[in-house]
């Protein structure tokens, strides 16, 4: 589970800007720290070293560095516009946060701050002659940094954007958000089905803000809990879209305006849906991925079965069986995320756009099969109800006879695989 701190910093790593300016302090700070280690520097080392070369070293690298930021810039530009027609625009978030991306950026903009700086100091007259050393031997290393950094970064820009990159990116944060899910149904709360009853007396919490629950304080609910002497029960998960009209969460036991406050400040309001919290997220996306796929314009039913298999491989990750622990938060409730609410956003709209191809149709029926002898009883019964509604709209889409036997046989075998 992701502490609020973790996720508040994760939340601020993730910017561009963020490791852009850490690269630019510390190189700014690298350039200057030649000026306090120069007495400690031998008279006769800069001549041995040829330290007066610096000069010309700095302005290659101030020259080079600016038009190669700009232009990486560019090309990190030109693959979320690939990926937000390509793909789907839900997904360019993990290409804006993508690390290798953000690393070179703040590599060749921090050295072309550190080339700049280091040439105003020159200038100025701030380096004697063995300060000169100590920026001759760093800007060799820099110049280390950027070779590598540029190897890496040209491997890695011919498969930035692309569908089949950026549709694996999404898979690793689905599976990354559902194995945390899996490992704690709960959030470390207790079980809260749809089953149980609220109980009498409990007080509505509501939230003045329209959006989607990005993310819930479990630690900040028990503190509540602890000092009000009262229990929660939960009501929404993160990735669901919230007013004012419907509770966040109810209250039992002491309740007070300090008490409603606290735990309405526990849940974070966002305007998009995150990754973090919300497994059912990337499993939508992956499904708008397909469904983009397998519109007139892309025509491309190959990537709708790739996204079959990843959804395959992730379904399959939630039937595994996970040791109960004890709960770490008993006084907070939680709902939990139901698998047929996963399978509607894996399979429903692949169905539905691709109800007329049929190769789309038989691996989708294929796919179900699998997952129906995975599990339980609740995967068969969530793949017979998914195959039988699938082969209904390749029975209604479908032209040729031939392509709806091929369908019809393989929806047969499932049903008569579990009769």
């Amino acid at each position: 589970m992701i502490t609020h701190l973790k996720w508040l910093a994760l939340q601020v790593t993730r910017k561009l800007w963020v490791r852009a300016t850490a690269f630019a302090l510390l190189a700014v700070a690298t350039a200057l720290v030649a000026i306090w280690v120069e007495p400690d520097i031998p008279q006769d080392i800069p001549d041995k070293i040829g330290a007066d070369a610096v000069d010309n070293l700095l302005n290659i690298l101030a020259a080079s560095m600016l038009s190669v930021t700009i232009f990486s810039l560019s090309t990190l530009v030109a693959a979320l516009a690939s990926a937000t027609s390509n793909v789907t625009p839900r997904a360019t978030r993990l290409l804006a946060e993508d690390k290798t991306a953000q690393n070179a950026l703040a590599t060749f903009l921090g050295t072309f701050l550190f080339s700049l700086v280091g040439i105003i100091a020159l200038q100025m007259g701030l380096y004697g002659s063995t300060g000169r050393v100590v920026l001759y031997v760093v800007t060799l290393l820099v110049i280390v940094i950027i070779v590598g950094t540029l190897l890496k970064w040209i491997d890695h820009v011919s498969k930035l954007g692309r569908v089949g990159e950026t549709t694996e990116r999404v898979e690793h944060a689905a599976r990354k958000a559902m194995r945390d899910r899996h490992c704690h149904p709960y959030l470390g709360g207790q079980p809260f089905t749809a089953l149980d009853r609220l109980p009498e007396g409990a007080w509505p919490v509501s939230t003045d803000e329209m959006g989607y629950l990005a993310y819930m304080d479990m630690e900040a609910l028990t503190k509540v809990c602890k000092k009000h002497c009262c229990e929660v029960y939960v009501c929404v998960l993160p990735g669901k879209f919230v007013d004012p009209t419907a509770p966040l969460a109810w209250v039992k036991g002491k309740t007070s305006d300090e008490a409603c406050c606290a735990v309405r400040d526990a849940f974070t309001i966002g305007e998009v849906r995150s990754f973090d919290q919300d497994p059912r997220f990337g499993v939508a996306v992956l499904s708008e991925i397909a469904s983009r796929s397998l519109s007139p314009a892309l025509n491309d039913p190959g990537t709708a079965i790739d996204v079959l298999g990843r959804a395959m491989r992730l379904l399959a990750l939630w039937a595994k069986p996970v040791e109960l622990i004890e709960p770490k938060h008993p006084r907070v409730h939680v709902p939990p995320v139901l698998l047929e609410d996963l399978f509607d956003d894996a399979f429903t709209p692949i169905a539905r756009d691709g109800a007329a191809q049929v190769e789309v149709m038989l691996r989708l029926q294929k796919t179900l099969r699998t997952l129906s002898l995975l599990g339980g009883p609740e995967y068969r019964t969530n793949s017979l109800h998914h195959s039988a509604e699938a082969l209904i709209r390749a029975e209604n889409a479908m032209t040729l006879e031939a392509d709806r036997a091929r369908v019809r046989k393989e929806a047969k075998a499932l049903e008569a695989l579990h009769a």
